[in-house]
């Protein structure tokens, strides 16, 4: 009872980091593209801005795992917070200083920060529990990642409203005030080698050496990317130029769809309660909801090439993406740290969210590119080709009964 009653409080430590420091990773986003908007900044300009946030992420990825399993997760994670206090300092130089490559460098560490604090908390969830806790640990995995996106969504109101109500600079020392006082707190009360390999993995080993993990780590990059393709830049660009949409209506549409989208995914368990049992979704709910989720795109991009009302038909459909998507990276979530031994888990959720990044990174990329050749119609169109790749890709993710033997041999 003591001893789950430590892990239980250790998790709350966890998410309630993870949540301080994803209202201010929402928040830092608005106040640069509002900011720099009012400063005469173009839309080229301010999109090169976040460059580096998403390339630093693969980066991170793919070293932070094997940082955090050589000195723990709990240095990774307060060392992203750290480095998204000195980010938001950067910020608060005179308007001089504000050149495009001096925004880039801080929204790079900004990048670096999200990440390692994201894999940090994640990869912390699977050591607070015992290996066959499956169906707890896709609760506790569910409620993080959904509050998370939950959140992001309300940082960017809060961005705004800070903006709005004491100035760009007075709302980023808030910012950094609160989470600096967040990450004392959390230094005090979390263990200190929480996550903390027995042996020092070399860094070759960063490279998963699993099947199942690279399996779902190439199935995340496409889901990813799928997303992003047509969400980032072409969705957005469409709402303004198309509908006429004001800037104030296109962000509160898309705070709001993710915050919805982590509802959604915070309620997966529950959502799924009768497919995932005693021991969480498999390869099999993996496969079945990816391929649910082509409907979708699919879907809008018919309605909107047989000239049915374009709202309506992106509002209904995007919904509808939303609540199918989240249930699906709910799924890849709890499968990364049910694939992982406790020993490795840092390095394989650094690894699988390297290809997140990856995913997003190709998406956003693609979204402008191909938006500005054929449309938002050209963009679901391939948004639907990478769902149906990460549907073939999670061909080869294996069911709970052969979990299970691999682990019984």
């Amino acid at each position: 009872m003591a001893e789950s009653l430590k892990d239980m409080r250790n998790y709350l430590v966890v998410t309630a980091s993870y949540w301080a420091f994803t209202v201010t990773d929402g928040a830092i986003r608005m106040l640069v593209v509002l900011y720099f908007h009012s400063l005469g900044y173009s839309p080229l300009e301010i999109a090169f801005l976040f460059l580096f946030y998403e390339f630093f992420g693969v980066v991170t990825n793919l070293v932070g795992g094997w940082i955090g399993a050589r000195v723990g997760l709990n240095l990774t994670m307060h060392a992203g917070m750290a480095l998204q206090v000195m980010a938001l300092l950067m910020l608060t130089v005179p308007d001089a200083w504000l050149s495009v490559p001096y925004v880039m460098a801080a929204q790079a560490l900004s990048g670096i920060a999200k990440d390692l604090n994201k894999m940090s908390a994640k990869a912390s969830v699977k050591l607070m529990l015992p290996e066959d806790a499956g169906s707890q640990l896709f609760r506790w995995v569910a409620i993080l990642t959904g509050s998370k996106n939950s959140l992001k969504g309300a940082g960017f109101f809060v961005g705004a409203a800070l903006l709005a109500s004491t100035g760009f600079r007075n709302a980023l020392y808030i910012l950094a005030g609160g989470l600096f006082l967040v990450l004392v707190v959390t230094a005090l009360l979390l263990p200190h080698e929480l996550g903390k390999s027995k042996a020092k993995p070399k860094f070759t080993s960063i490279f998963s050496k699993s099947r199942p993990i690279n399996w779902l780590s190439a199935a995340r990059f496409f889901l990813f990317g799928s997303r992003d393709v047509w969400f980032v830049v072409g969705l957005p660009v469409f709402l303004s130029s198309v509908l006429d949409w004001t800037h104030t209506q296109v962000g509160g549409f898309l705070a709001l769809w993710i915050i919805g989208y982590g509802l959604v995914q915070a309620s997966a368990p529950r959502l799924l309660r009768r497919s995932h049992h005693a021991h969480g979704p498999d390869g099999g709910t993996a496969r079945l909801w990816v391929m649910l989720l082509a409907v979708m795109p699919a879907g809008i991009a018919i309605a909107l090439q047989q000239g049915l009302d374009p709202a309506l038909s992106l509002v209904i459909g995007l919904a509808l993406f939303g609540i199918v998507f989240a249930i699906n990276s709910a799924v890849h979530s709890f499968l990364i740290l049910d694939y992982s031994d406790s020993d490795r888990v840092a390095m394989n959720v650094g690894f699988y969210y390297m290809a997140n990044a990856g995913g997003r990174l190709t998406g956003t990329v693609l979204s402008g590119l191909i938006y500005q050749t054929h449309g938002l119609t050209g963009c679901l169109w391939w948004s639907v080709a990478f769902i149906l790749m990460a549907g073939l890709l999670s061909l080869a993710l294996p069911t709970r009964p052969e979990i299970s033997q691999s682990r019984s041999s």
